[in-house]
């Protein structure tokens, strides 16, 4: 079996002996290369071919974002998974990672001593399984990124003029994974701030980076973008973004529906999971229930969805393989026979609006 090549790029010598140990340790993986910093790393993608890079964001010379800025520059298509840190400002640069096309990332503890640990070397190559599978970035220029705000509004102009209300009580339910900080950029801002449900939504994220993302989809959108709130009551026109680390459940309450968060174990690998948000959904009284499935590793989402269908009016959208990043989590819901829709990611947010209406 030919194994797959990683370019390791960190300053740290200990961190770079660690991580390698543990790419090493899968027999899918060898370390071919490493770098210590954004320049070396540069001079071996321009001359090698990997099929990954474990990429540090803190490093002298040039460092990971600045690397990634010459690959989009350059137009060099390589699968990036980012070793992040968790505080505020490292979220932060995480997603402007993910939008210089890094696919996904893990938190790396401060001590090379901590990788050591089990659960972080399980979750590491789970991760890198993932990017290494993962559709290359597609880059779009500066100019690109302001043409499609312009295109937002105008898209949603159009939706205004030609939807109507859509009688009772409806709620939208999201998932997505590897890829979705991304993807989501291409959804949420499509949606109308009048839109006539509310919307909740999983993105498997660690603690720490789930705030940052939603600050960034909310500055970006016509609707309203949180990260969820134990208590939170659910609002038409707002998204509640399920906090990293907790599994975000719907619950009934006093003259309305909220969020309820949960510490039951991992599932699917993940945390939160959105099998646990589509299963608190089958005792609500909506009417109507729109699942939205977005790229992402897995199959997260399906068990749910499945257990949902029994009970309630679902709908499902899930997105096709052509625009997704990983077809892991949508594939299995259309594999199982649960998509009534298969769509491009630029058709999710009109196939959303279609299905629950706007407020008058």
């Amino acid at each position: 079996m030919i194994k797959k090549k990683i370019l390791l790029v960190d300053d740290s010598a200990l961190m770079r002996r660690v991580l390698r140990d543990i790419i090493d340790s899968d027999d899918d993986f060898e370390v071919a290369d490493q770098a210590v910093n954004g320049l070396e790393a540069f001079d071996l993608l321009s001359r090698n071919k990997y099929d990954a890079v474990v990429l540090d964001v803190n490093m002298p010379k040039m460092n990971g974002l600045q690397l990634l800025g010459e690959l989009r520059k350059y137009r060099i298509h390589v699968r990036v998974m980012m070793a992040s840190t968790d505080t505020k400002e490292g979220a932060q640069t995480t997603l402007d990672a993910l939008e210089l096309g890094a696919l996904d990332f893990i938190h790396k503890p401060d001590s090379a001593n901590s990788c050591r640990d089990g659960v972080f070397q399980q979750n590491f190559l789970r991760i890198l399984h993932g990017v290494v599978i993962s559709r290359p970035p597609v880059f779009d220029s500066p100019a690109r990124v302001a043409e499609k705000k312009e295109e937002n509004k105008k898209f949603i102009g159009i939706l205004q003029k030609s939807s109507t209300r859509i009688a009772g009580r409806k709620i939208v339910a999201m998932a997505s994974s590897t890829g979705g900080p991304k993807a989501l950029q291409s959804v949420i801002p499509r949606l109308p701030a009048n839109l006539d449900a509310p919307v909740v939504l999983v993105q498997h994220m660690p603690k720490g980076f789930t705030a940052s993302l939603a600050e960034r989809l909310n500055s970006m959108s016509e609707v309203h973008v949180v990260e969820a709130q134990e208590g939170d009551r659910l609002e038409c026109g707002t998204v509640y973004l399920a906090k990293g680390g907790m599994h975000m459940n719907v619950v009934s309450g006093a003259g309305g529906y909220t969020i309820h968060y949960t510490d039951e174990p991992i599932r699917e690998g993940v945390k939160p999971c959105a099998n646990y948000m589509y299963e608190s959904l089958r005792t609500s009284k909506f009417d109507k229930i729109v699942c939205v499935v977005l790229t992402g590793m897995g199959a997260d989402g399906t068990e749910g969805i499945k257990n949902l269908k029994e009970v309630k009016k679902v709908h499902v959208i899930s997105q096709n393989e052509e625009t997704s990043t990983i077809y892991g989590m949508p594939k299995a819901v259309a594999k199982a026979g649960l998509s009534d829709q298969v769509v491009p990611l630029d058709n999710v947010a009109a196939e959303i609006v279609m299905q629950v209406g706007l407020n008058s």
